[in-house]
């Protein structure tokens, strides 16, 4: 019972995944606070908004009519129907896209160095078979007639 549980833990793929949850976790806060300190400032002082949560797009309500909706926006002190919170969605997009640089960068790319260190470079395979010159199809190298054709290979 034991033995099943080690294999399938020591799986690949399982510890991957782990390290993967792990290191977003980690890294989460600290891109949400790069994000939010040093690249939202910066992007906002080129379209002019102090913060990318305040970027809201105002539909019109059809329902209530053109008054309540522009009570909804006077007001502000919840979420108006038809607003579309863009700003918030560009945030966690630009988390989102710090935390995969991160990774990247920090953690799969020097991984794959050094796997590619500790294993050696890869060789080709050896070629096993050749085209048949009447068909073109796949015939052992050893093969003396094309078992698809008949053809008489050299």
């Amino acid at each position: 019972m034991f033995k099943g549980f080690r294999d399938f833990i020591l799986r690949g793929n399982v510890v991957d995944l782990a390290v993967a949850v792990l290191i977003g976790a980690a890294f989460g806060q600290i891109t949400s606070s790069l994000t939010s300190n040093v690249i939202t400032p910066f992007i906002s002082a080129l379209i002019g908004a102090p913060d990318f949560s305040a970027l809201v797009f105002h539909m019109h309500v059809f329902a209530h009519g053109a008054s309540a909706a522009k009570a909804c926006v006077a007001t502000a002190t919840a979420p108006c129907p038809g607003d579309i919170h863009y700003g918030i969605f560009l945030n966690a997009l630009i988390n989102f896209l710090m935390i995969a640089v991160v990774v990247y960068f920090c953690i799969v790319m020097p991984l794959q160095k050094l796997l590619a260190r500790i294993h050696g470079p890869v060789e080709p395979e050896a070629v096993t078979t050749k085209p048949c010159p009447q068909c073109l199809s796949d015939v052992p190298l050893a093969a003396t007639r094309c078992k698809f054709c008949t053809e008489p290979i050299s």
